[in-house]
């Protein structure tokens, strides 16, 4: 009888469930563009004035400077979710970070309107192969639950953070540099990316990645720009024909192309996956979020800078407390779900940012920032409380194979969230402002049409007009930007108290981890 030798192959080590070292130290290198994207959301609303003193560009092509980046971004975004699911996602975040270094490169330095729009555009295709990354090598980093949520606390934070951070950095800049240096700053934070994230992040790709689909791309892009566009017209024209065409064609081709991911085996997004209630309430509370804050961020920094005189640095940091309350709640909202669950805690979010805005209907003329602080930091608070847990029940729904298309959905609720809360909360506090403005003793036609579009708008006016007509004008404008902000606050609570009655409806079977 022969001997038989059986040498054993050892298996391959399993991935380990707890992240070490490596893996936290490579999270750090994924908050970088979370804070990158964010921080670009609201820096530049305070360098409008100085980019028309410099560029001179016209009002179209001043819309296009703040606008085009938000479109191309969303535009993008899934389609570059769907790519490095397939070519690899630190691949993919690594060219974006140098994209996006370049363009801001080219962006700090651009010589003219034209210029500004195009680098402009190259920071929204740069930024959108960044978002989807991070969020699906979270995902892969870390396996062990409990870790995940730590992390993606960390991640929301530096969202919420970044977003209140905007302003911040955006006046202390404006005070002392010129425009282009919130453009440069963004350049010595992707070298660090391009550096580190190849040493401290594994690569990561789907094992069964879905074909990239040329027409599927071509439609969402198509769908994805009018609508932003439209959504964002809206606040400045009102409900006016072009805009609403905008909407429909964009609603419409949106329809084309969920069908045809439908119909294919392998979509570029499997839109079946809004059959989970943890996956649509999640991109859901993204959308409405980011549609709050953005509005409170839009009337909150006119109040100040206009209405109370305050300099761009002294409004950034009468925010910044709230920008704080974002951070400590991204953490605490992982210990919170673990106790009352996560379906109360997305509540409870929701309905602090609520009582934010009530507060917000009360806010009267005078020195009264503390109280402003308060509502600003509750309504900061909450969201920090709701996007941790939002974007950990998005990738727990999401197969892992399609991990980068779903973050990148969640992505685009963050991008439409923002859209809308200008285009609509906008719209709100634009209407309620011109009706509250009435006709003001002594001050001319042609002066009260220029009041008409903002209280910026009228401040430039009343510098014109002798002191009396003056001081009626401010008078009149600052009590019905107030006014507008009341109507506008009433709005915004009563959409985040139906979210949270939907939340808790949707979520009514499901209990925490």
């Amino acid at each position: 009888m022969g001997t038989h030798y059986h040498t054993e192959v050892p298996p391959i080590p399993p991935v380990p469930d707890r992240a070490g070292a490596r893996q936290w130290a490579g999270l750090a290198i994924l908050v970088l563009p979370v804070l990158l994207i964010s921080v670009d959301m609201t820096v530049l609303s305070f360098a409008v004035p100085h980019l028309g003193e410099d560029l001179k560009p016209t009002s179209v092509q001043l819309l296009w400077i703040v606008d085009v980046y938000s479109f191309v971004l969303a535009a993008l975004l899934v389609t570059m979710g769907s790519l490095g699911d397939r070519i690899g996602r630190r691949k993919l975040l690594v060219f974006g970070a140098a994209g996006f270094g370049l363009a801001s490169l080219a962006a700090a330095l651009a010589p003219t309107a034209a210029a500004l729009i195009a680098a402009r555009a190259l920071l929204g295709l740069a930024g959108a192969t960044l978002m989807p990354s991070t969020l699906s090598l979270i995902r892969s980093m870390f396996r062990d639950e409990n870790q995940r949520r730590i992390a993606i606390a960390i991640w929301a934070a530096a969202l919420s953070g970044g977003s209140a951070l905007g302003p911040v950095l955006g006046g202390a800049l404006l005070e002392f540099f010129w425009w282009g240096s919130l453009f440069l700053i963004n350049v010595p934070v992707t070298i660090l990316i391009v550096v580190l994230a190849p040493l401290l992040i594994r690569e990561s790709r789907a094992e069964e990645p879905s074909r990239l689909d040329p027409l599927s791309v071509v439609l969402l892009a198509a769908a994805m720009f009018p609508m932003v566009y439209g959504i964002k017209k809206v606040a400045v024209e009102g409900l006016a024909p072009v805009p609403l065409l905008c909407i429909t064609v964009g609603v419409a081709l949106g329809v084309v192309f969920v069908r045809r991911q439908l119909l294919r085996t392998a979509p570029m997004l499997d839109v079946r996956l809004f059959r989970i209630p943890q996956f649509t309430v999640g991109v859901m509370l993204n959308l409405i979020t980011l549609f709050a804050m953005i509005a409170a961020l839009f009337f909150l920094t006119q109040y100040l800078q206009t209405v109370r005189d305050i300099s761009p640095l002294g409004a950034g940091l009468v925010l910044l407390p709230g920008m704080m309350c974002a951070i400590v709640a991204g953490f605490l909202a992982v210990t919170l779900s673990r106790w009352w669950g996560v379906t109360a805690v997305l509540v409870l979010g929701l309905a602090l940012m609520a009582f934010g805005f009530v507060l917000f209907t009360q806010l009267v003329a005078g020195p009264h920032l503390p109280y402003l602080i308060v509502a600003f930091a509750l309504i900061c608070f909450g969201m920090g409380l709701t996007q941790s847990l939002t974007n950990d029940a998005v990738l727990s729904a999401a197969p892992e194979d399609r991990a980068g298309a779903a973050s990148a959905v969640s992505e685009t609720g963050y991008e439409l969230g923002a859209a809308l809360g200008i285009a609509i909360l906008g719209s709100v506090l634009l209407s309620s402002y011109r009706s509250a403005l009435g006709t003001p003793a002594g001050v001319p036609a042609d002066s009260l049409a220029d009041a008409g579009e903002g209280v910026a708008a009228a401040a430039s006016a009343a510098a014109e007009l002798s002191a009396s007509q003056s001081e009626s004008l401010l008078s009149a404008a600052y009590s019905a930007f107030l006014s507008g902000i009341h109507t506008t606050s009433a709005v915004a609570a009563v959409i985040l108290v139906a979210a949270a009655v939907l939340t808790g409806w949707a979520l009514r079977t499901r209990k925490a981890a």
